[in-house]
Order: structure tokens, then sequence, then C-alpha cells
């Protein structure tokens, strides 16, 4: 299916709208399942993570943390014997298992996360995981140089996601219309080869390199994040649910706490933390070496420079309409005593 720039608040109000609608039979389904649902355990337990991507680990430097124990011995005080870790194709669908009780923690992207948090859904911000995050355009026709020359052409990119936010994004600024097609990045590939689609949007961030490694395939990047459009830069959050937190008071000092620690630790064993990424991914070590970014990391959980971006992002949304209702960030931001606001 095939959707026009020129009515964008018409195309992700159809994408909302599906989101609601799936949302809600999850959460029944969920309401129905008695103690798994996470704010119905008494217990945490099993602890349970989403994320994106092709494989069910945590990236980044909590899940460099995590695969040396630390995750599970930090919350263990918490009443957590195990941790499972789920991974989903696409935000939006992250969403569905999150609201519906299947999920206790998401780590994605920005777009939808506030689209679900303007959207009505009670969700809380614990940290940024990540922020400045890359993504851009490739295309493989010699005629397609800049993202000008894709003006009324197909390019694909997964709906819903931070990618979509940035091309919609540079596309506006560029006064462009083109033909947007929803397809997951690892999707992509294939129609770029044949000519179903002209340009593929793309991430560029650990572990999804599929831009870095699509042009290590001479495909010509026409058009990025960082190069040309560093105000359009996503973030990546962790975000779980109201209830679950309400349930747990102590998990979001003590998630923030390790993600501090992890955060320190990774950027101390900065190659060592590279041969972590690089045994969970599918991807050429030289895209992965390429996407990796130390600056885009934190100690703190609500960095200035995240709460910025994620601030024009919302606002972005909110023009566009696909946030129903606007919010003030700090009503989302799940600080603690800890916590200084900005």
């Amino acid at each position: 299916m095939s959707l026009h720039l020129r009515n964008p608040m018409r195309r992700i109000s159809r994408a909302l709208a599906l989101v609601a609608v799936s949302a809600a039979v999850v959460m029944l389904a969920a309401c129905g399942g008695g103690d798994s649902s996470s704010a119905q355990r008494d217990v945490i337990d099993t602890l349970r993570i989403g994320v994106i991507g092709s494989n069910n680990v945590i990236s980044g430097p909590t899940g460099f943390a995590h695969s040396r124990g630390e995750l599970l011995e930090t919350f263990a005080p918490l009443g957590v014997n195990k941790v499972e870790v789920f991974n989903f194709p696409n935000g939006p669908d992250l969403n569905q298992a999150l609201i519906g009780g299947r999920l206790d923690v998401a780590n994605y992207g920005d777009t939808p996360a506030l689209v679900a948090r303007g959207s009505g859904l009670q969700t809380r911000l614990i940290a940024v995981s990540q922020f400045d995050m890359d993504a851009g355009v490739v295309a493989k026709n010699p005629s397609i140089q800049t993202l000008a020359d894709l003006k009324g052409k197909k390019i694909g990119v997964p709906k819903g996601s931070y990618i979509d936010r940035y091309l919609l994004g540079a596309l506006a600024e560029e006064g462009i219309e083109a033909e947007l097609i929803h397809l997951y990045p690892a999707d992509q590939e294939a129609p770029l080869n044949s000519g179903e689609i002209d340009g593929a949007a793309l991430p560029g961030i650990i572990p999804l390199v599929q831009l870095q490694t699509l042009e290590g395939k001479g495909f010509r990047l026409v058009d990025s994040v960082s190069r040309d459009h560093p105000d359009l830069a996503g973030t990546s959050v962790t975000v779980s649910s109201a209830d679950f937190l309400e349930k747990n008071p102590e998990f979001a000092a003590t998630w923030q706490k390790l993600h501090a620690v992890a955060v320190f630790y990774a950027k101390a064993h900065w190659d060592e933390y590279l041969q972590f990424e690089l045994a969970n991914s599918k991807s050429p070590e030289a895209a992965v070496r390429a996407a990796a970014n130390p600056d885009g990391y934190s100690e703190d959980p609500f960095p200035a420079q995240a709460v910025e971006l994620l601030t024009g992002t919302k606002a972005f949304l909110v023009e566009q309409g696909s946030i129903k209702s606007d919010f003030d960030l700090e009503t989302w931001f799940q600080r603690t005593s800890g916590d200084e606001n900005p």
C-alpha cells in the first residue's frame, strides 16, 4: 500500500487507529491472562523486556551489562529471578505488547513512544537509552543524487518509527512530495534492487545498521540525519507502563542506576563493548563500527541534548496530527528524587 506525503495527517492517523485497535485487543487478552499482566503480579519474578530488531537481545550499554549478569543481579532485590527479551519489527508493534501488559519494559524509538503517550496510553519514560540516532535514504538509480531527485517517486520506510519521522521532516523541509511505502528495514534491499522503490529510508544505529550495510554494498547515500538534518536525529527510550511502576515503586530508580553504571563501563571499555555488539549482529563488522557513536550515550537518564531532541520531535508530531493530545514532557518523565529538572 502506498501513501502520499501530501496528506501525512491521514496517513499517520490511519496507522494510529490500527495501533489503538490492536492495543485494545491485546489489552483485553492480557487482562484475561491473570497474573501474567505487568500490573497484576505481586512479584515481578520474570522481567520481560521488549526491543526492536531481529534478535531477542538487548543492545546498547544496558544489554552489555546484561551479558555480564548485572541486570539480573541489580534487580534481584526487587523479586526478579529471570529476564526474558522479546524482539519486535517496529515500535507500534511493541506498543501493543507493552500496553497490553505482556511486557514490563520497552526499549525503542522516540516516535512510537511519544505517539503512544499522546494517544492517551499511560506510559512513563524511565531513561533515554541513546540519542543523536542516525538515519538516511539510499538509492540505486544513478540519476538519484539528492533527496530532491526523489520527488514524486517511491520511498520505502518503516511506518511509525523514528526513521519515518526523520523522512517526513526532511521532505517537508525541502518542500518535496514523495510516495511513501511501509517496509521494514530488512525488507527494503530487494525492492530497491528491482526498482519497485526508488529510495529506502533506513536506520543507522547499533544494532540496526541497514543504512551502513547498504552503503557498503554500493547503494548511494542521498540524505542523512548526521550530514543533512542533525535537528531530526532520533532518540531511543526506555519506557514502562504507569501501572507497572506504581506496582513496583523502586523499579525506575533501580533501572536508572543500572543505566548510569552500564554507560560508564561501556565507554571505558569501548572495544569490548563493540565486540559484544558484533557478536550479536548479523551485519558486516564495518557497518557496525561505522554506526558506533559513544557520544550518543549519557549516564544521565534525561540528558539535556536528548530532551531538546524529544521536544522537537513531539512538536513535529503534534503539528502533523500524529499526537492526538499534546502533553508536557515533564509529566512523562519518571524522575526520581536524585534527578534534577532541567
